[in-house]
């Protein structure tokens, strides 16, 4: 008797500005976050992926952690100003104004 290797399904998402995208994946189970990252599909969405910061449901991980079925690997875009300046900026704006 053959023993078929399981499968999950995962879903990859991104939300930039201009566009939303998704893509649901079937891989192998035990395959980990750098595979889905590899996937020809991702690969054609988002070629600069591997090097994106990413997380599985809200959560930021490493390209090693193995997936689950049902997991949402969220791909999050680049950061324009660090968070921390941004608040500092907007405090030492509130204080001109006044």
């Amino acid at each position: 008797m053959n023993a078929s290797p399981e499968w999950i399904e995962v879903e990859v998402v991104a939300a930039w500005p201009e566009r939303v995208w998704r893509v649901v994946l079937r891989l192998p189970s035990g395959a980990t976050l750098a595979q889905a990252l590899a996937d020809a599909a991702v690969r054609e969405a988002f070629p600069e992926a591997a090097t994106l910061p990413v997380g599985i449901h809200s959560r930021r991980c490493t390209s090693e952690q193995v997936l689950r079925e049902g997991d949402r690997i969220e791909l999050y875009r680049p950061l324009l100003i660090d968070p921390k300046r941004a608040r500092r900026e907007r405090a030492d704006a509130a204080r001109a104004e006044r």
